[in-house]
Parts: C-alpha cells; structure tokens; sequence
C-alpha cells in the first residue's frame, strides 16, 4: 500500500493518475441498472438502439462509482478521502460495455479549513478516459486531508 498522504503533502499541479484501468462489462452495466437506475439505455442493448444512445450505455453513477474506486487506489489519503463537495460532473460520452476506464486526477487548489482546524480542503480535477483516449467523464470535487499536526495539538 502506498504511503498516506496528508494536507502538507499535496500542492497544485500535482497530478494523479490510476494505477490500473478498469473493464467495463455488459453484466456490470445491466446489473448496476437493475439496482440503481433501471432505465431501458442501460438495461437491455434491444431496447437502448432506440433511444438517445442508440446502444447499452453504463449509468453515469455506475462510471462515478468507477472512478472513486480508481481514484482511491491510486492517491492514498491519510484516514481515506472524505468528500466535502462536487462542484461539476459530467458525463461528456457514453460509457459503453468492454470500454476500459483509466483517471488522472491534478490537485487545483489547497487550503486550511477554516472551521476544523485539524484538516485541509483539496479541490481536484479528474478526467477519465476510456480506451480510445477519449474524455467520458470530468469532475471538480473538493475533499478532506488530514494535517500531519493539526493546529493548536502540543504533540
């Protein structure tokens, strides 16, 4: 495991990117949709020729949750990454069974939290690429990382 990362330790311009990418498959589309977000586009490939996508499409929830999992693994937060905001998503092109999904995550900015004193807020950037080098989804999300010595500790 990598080492954890604290506030200190994360300046702008850094740039993450996945360790790995990760196989979409048909099952995981219809299987997350039938949980989720049953909608015909990511259910069932007869159906979804006929609508927006014309073809199976995964959920934008299904490729978010993607991407968490990528993001996690690839830059290890001290006491994990606590979300404290999304600020955009989107979904700029359809995600679609055998699509292999890879992230880069740059931090934008950083700064003390003003009313906890033991954490920094981090506002990032991911964009996530299918395959084909194509841009399938983009987010700026803020997130917690602890401070190393939180302010006024006397350890």
């Amino acid at each position: 495991m990598a080492t954890a990362l604290y506030f200190e330790d994360l300046q702008p311009g850094m740039k993450f990117n996945s360790i790995r990418s990760y196989y979409v498959s048909a099952e995981e589309i219809k299987e997350f949709a039938a949980k989720y977000d049953p909608q015909p586009f990511h259910m069932d490939e007869a159906a979804a020729e006929n609508t927006f996508f014309k073809g199976l499409a995964a959920s934008g929830w299904l490729t978010a949750a993607i991407v968490m999992r990528l993001r996690v693994e690839s830059t290890t937060i001290a006491g994990g990454m606590v979300g404290a905001g999304v600020e955009e998503i989107r979904f700029t092109q359809p995600v679609r069974p055998g699509d292999s999904l890879r992230t880069e995550a740059e931090i934008l900015a950083v700064r003390r939290s003003s009313s906890r004193p033991s954490v920094g807020v981090v506002r990032s950037r991911t964009l996530v690429f299918n395959q084909r080098d194509e841009v399938v989804m983009s987010s700026t999300v803020n997130f917690l990382a602890p401070l190393r010595v939180a302010s006024g500790s006397t350890t």
